[in-house]
Parts: C-alpha cells; structure tokens; sequence
C-alpha cells in the first residue's frame, strides 16, 4: 500500500517534469494572447479559454472565428475537428490506465491531455499514476492561463520576431521528450524519422499540403503507428 510520502513524491516528480514544459507554454501562449486581443477577448476571459483548453492551435481557430463573430456552433465544430489528435493520445493513454483506477481521474486526465505531458506520461513505466499528471498540470496549465493573459495585456509592446522566436522554445523542449527513448530503441528512432520525411512530404506535395495540421497528425499518426504496431509487435507490460 502506497504511503503518504510516495503520493507526494509521485506528485513532485510531475511538477518537476512539468516546470520546463510550462515555461515553453508560458512563451507560446503570450503570442497567442496577441491573437485574442486581435478578436477583442478580454483578459481574464482569454486566461479562461487558456485554462481550460490548453491547445494552440485549437485556441488560435477559436480567437479567429471569435474575430469573424462566427456562431457558437461554428467555433464548436471546428475546435472540435482541430483538438481531435487528442483523442488518439487519449485512447494510447488508456493502454496505461489501471483497470480500478476511479472515473473522475479518468475523466480529468483525457480532459487534460497536451501533446507534452502526454509525450511525459507514456516514457514512465508501468500504469499511469493520476497523481504525476496532477502535479504537472499543477504547473504547466497556469503557465499556458497567465501566458495568454500578459499577451493580451502587453503583446504588442514587443517586437513581432521575438514573440516568434520565443515561441521556438516549445518545440526545443518537445524534441527532448522523445530524443532519449529515440536513442535507446531504434524502432522508435525509425518511426521518428519515418514521421519527419512524412511531414515533409506532406508539406512539399501540393495536394497534400491542402490538408491542415490537425488532419495530418492524425492521419500520420494513425498510419505510423499502426505499421509499427504490425511489424514490430511488443509483448504486453505487466506491473508486478
């Protein structure tokens, strides 16, 4: 039985894992509270949208179509079709999930699932402990709230190139995530850079570069995976 001390150490190792994401969020979302002072949103009201939906691109189809006074039904469906790569990481997550582990940790944890934290909960062995989730959603969602917040208070007073150069940070600190599994097993670095040049592709060829970004991570996700799933099957993790 888990003692007090471990359910606070599981937390602070999901605090200390979430520190740098929250800071590369921070950067991000201070240039996508630019965008939502362009839609004319508030401050608190963006720190809001923030808070509760941590997804930038998501967000930023949000402030447009709140920009171009689109109805509610509008801004639902197409935030709907932009965010819907997380139901793939969620359904992942679910591998790693405890067959007891209580519905309203399950539900708080898909609620909450980013591209970063779920790139640091999948790298952890064993189930998923809701408890190392919570710790770096303890940092990493005030981080994106008060991000979007000064944005739109002080956005425009800095220069546009470093609002973007700041935002770089983010994709820096994804990298890392799957650099050290990359290096340790190659059939992860395979799909790795079977993912870049299917990116790249994507980008290059004119049809295919009409797909937009959600559509393409899911797509190339979806197939990636999948083929890696055929070829190099793995036999189930069991916690002892």
């Amino acid at each position: 039985m888990e003692t007090s001390a471990n359910k606070k150490s599981v937390f602070l190792e999901g605090v200390r894992d979430g520190i740098p994401i929250a800071l590369g969020y921070f950067a991000v979302s201070f240039s996508l509270g630019i965008a939502a002072r362009n839609a004319g949103v508030t401050v608190l009201q963006g720190m809001i949208a923030s808070f509760l939906c941590m997804a930038s691109a998501g967000q930023y189809a949000l402030f447009s179509l709140i920009g171009a006074a689109a109805s509610l039904w509008e801004v639902a469906l197409v935030t709907l079709i932009t965010n819907a790569r997380y139901f793939l990481m969620s359904c992942a997550l679910s591998q790693k999930i405890d067959p007891e582990m209580k519905n309203y940790h399950r539900f708080i944890l898909g609620a909450v699932v980013t591209d970063e934290i779920f790139g640091i909960t999948v790298n952890r062995p064993g189930y998923l402990d809701p408890r190392y989730n919570y710790g770096a959603m303890a940092v990493t969602m005030p981080g994106w709230a008060i991000g979007t917040g000064l944005g739109i208070m002080m956005g425009t007073l800095l220069p546009a190139r470093l609002v973007s150069a700041l935002s770089v940070a983010l994709f820096g600190m994804f990298i890392a995530v799957f650099i050290p599994p990359a290096k340790k097993d190659k059939m992860v670095l395979g799909c790795v850079a079977v993912s870049f040049a299917a990116a790249l592709l994507f980008d290059l060829v004119p049809f295919l570069r009409e797909i937009s970004a959600g559509t393409r991570t899911i797509l190339l996700t979806v197939i990636i995976a999948a083929g890696a799933a055929a070829l190099f099957p793995r036999e189930e993790e069991r916690d002892e």
